[in-house]
């Protein structure tokens, strides 16, 4: 939007109050527009409500690949004997 301020001679209105209408003006329009901005972003938010079937597949897959790989740490020789020691002193400690 292009705004240009034209004051004729002898019109007899201060640059102050010149500036005011405009301002005035530009505000009306902007309150309309600043309420179409609203609704277009509410009616976004709620079609993005959830997840689609496809974001659920991709889910599902990435935990379980972090499952797999957490498994393959837990069940490995040096921290399976690091927990078996650690219980082992927790039973026997006094």
């Amino acid at each position: 939007m292009t705004v240009v301020l034209m004051i004729k001679a002898g019109t007899g209105l201060p640059l102050r109050q010149a500036l005011r209408q405009l301002l005035g003006a530009w505000r009306r329009r902007s309150r309309g527009a600043e309420g179409r901005v609203r609704r277009a972003v509410r009616s976004r938010d709620r079609s993005d409500a959830g997840m689609t079937t496809a974001e659920y597949a991709v889910g599902t897959l990435g935990a379980c690949a972090l499952a797999a790989g957490l498994y393959k740490v837990v069940t490995s020789t040096a921290i399976t004997g690091a927990l078996t020691e650690m219980l082992e002193r927790a039973l026997h400690a006094t």
